[in-house]
């Protein structure tokens, strides 16, 4: 069974059908401040959308971008239109989304419930939101096995070493799990089926490859950001060569969901862990894994056509000049950072229900596999490859051939190889 989140597909329409009158009425200075209070945009979004030229295309970016935010996002944008003095435009999207509650009403009367749009987008709140259409299960229904580690030898270790980060402590480094699951009743957040199935798996991945391993269950945002703040401050990280954080939620551009419905956001758990923040940390490489949805829009997919791929342009490299010998050595305030995502900005992540997400499955499948003789960034290239290849199977519903992209951004100095196993004098 696939998953995907974001806005009821009715709440989208009502906003797409005033679209016009919206863009034209709308007074964003003071709703912004607003939706900011409310975890459903953050400052820098704010600032991208006031960079635009004119009221109009600020209103344009901000409808663009709005549907994009969770599913709390529609209540929250017409409670801050309310606490801003433009009740006439929700009143006008609220009748919107009345008449086409009502109207999909009809057709179940008439038709009975066996609809040609998604159960996953409707907007009955009494129904679950994400009903999630089939897809071939090739397990037992048990969940994928942990594959087995695979050791580096000694003669890669030693063949390599020298052009790597230190790797060899033990244990190799901390590592932090947040794993939201069951979600508050009252928020519009369904249970992650399949979510212990990646939790139990990445557990068992990072401590084949011999990390200290600490995992945390169904927290709030405030307690997310609690344990992170905790972790990051750790004395042991003085003694060790990495770390490892993992966050496994619902989410949305920027952000993960605690289960009460608030945000965590992102660039406030890298922070945490930068070469200000975490001293004990500064020179050794931090790894961040997030599964996650990026927005809500589901990837169709295109045919391929046949042709040659393209190839990378040659770059250009400017030295250095003046630089000012003798002092202290600085570092960049974030480095020495990788973080995989399941996928791409403004898209949804894919959730089988028994064997658990694809981008999880496909990461503990080849960090097993390779991690003895590849680097991570390399590893992550191969998951990439993995999630391309995939797709969804579920006839008669808009995940049926749909597809995911993961992706990983880097500020890594060196190559990054986890020499599983290996223990120097050993």
């Amino acid at each position: 069974m696939l998953v995907a989140c974001g806005m009821q597909r009715c709440h989208q329409e009502a906003l797409k059908k005033n679209r016009v009158v919206l863009a034209k009425q709308l007074v964003l200075k003071e709703l912004m401040e607003h939706m900011i209070e409310k975890d459903i945009i953050t400052p820098e979004m704010m600032e991208m959308i006031q960079a635009q030229s004119g009221s109009f295309s600020q209103n344009v970016e901000f409808l663009n971008l709005l549907p994009k935010r969770g599913p709390n996002a529609f209540s929250a944008f017409c409670e801050a239109l309310r606490e801003t003095k433009q009740q006439h435009l929700e009143a006008l999207i609220l009748k919107t989304t009345s008449n086409l509650s009502h109207g999909i009403a009809r057709l179940e009367h008439c038709y009975g419930s066996n609809l040609p749009f998604p159960a996953s987008e409707s907007c009955n709140a009494k129904r679950p939101r994400w009903i999630e259409p089939m897809e071939h299960s090739l397990d037992n229904g048990d969940g994928p096995p942990i594959p087995p580690v695979k050791y580096c030898t000694p003669e890669f270790y030693h063949d390599h070493q020298h052009l790597a980060y230190k790797l060899v402590s033990e244990p190799r480094g901390l590592a932090l799990i947040l794993s939201n699951v069951h979600f508050s009743s009252e928020k519009d957040l369904e249970y992650r089926a399949g979510g212990d199935v990646d939790c139990t798996s990445l557990e068992m991945l990072f401590k084949h490859l011999g990390y200290q391993v600490t995992v945390c269950h169904d927290q709030t945002a405030q307690e997310m950001q609690n344990a992170l703040e905790r972790f990051s401050k750790l004395p042991d990280h003085r003694d060790v060569d990495s770390c490892i954080v993992a966050l496994l939620s619902h989410g949305v551009e920027g952000g993960v969901y605690g289960v009460d419905g608030k945000l965590l956001q992102l660039q406030e758990a890298f922070r945490l862990f930068d070469n200000a923040n975490c001293p004990n940390l500064q020179n050794k490489p931090k790894m961040f894994f997030i599964q996650a949805c990026r927005g809500d829009e589901t990837d169709r997919g295109v045919d391929q056509r046949d042709g040659k791929e393209w190839s990378d342009s040659t770059g250009c490299e400017e030295s250095d000049a003046n630089k000012e010998e003798n002092l202290k050595l600085r570092l960049p305030t974030r480095s020495d950072m990788i973080c995989g995502y399941a996928c791409l900005k403004g898209t949804a992540a894919m959730r089988n229900t028994k064997r658990g997400s694809w981008y999880i499955e496909a990461l503990t499948s080849v960090f097993a596999e390779d991690s003895r003789d590849t680097h991570v960034a390399d590893m992550l290239v191969k998951v990439n490859r993995q999630i391309k290849q995939r797709e969804g199977y579920a006839p008669g519903t808009e995940f049926h051939r749909c597809k995911e992209m993961s992706e990983y951004c880097s500020t890594l100095c060196r190559d990054l190889y986890l020499f599983p196993g290996y223990l120097p004098g050993k």
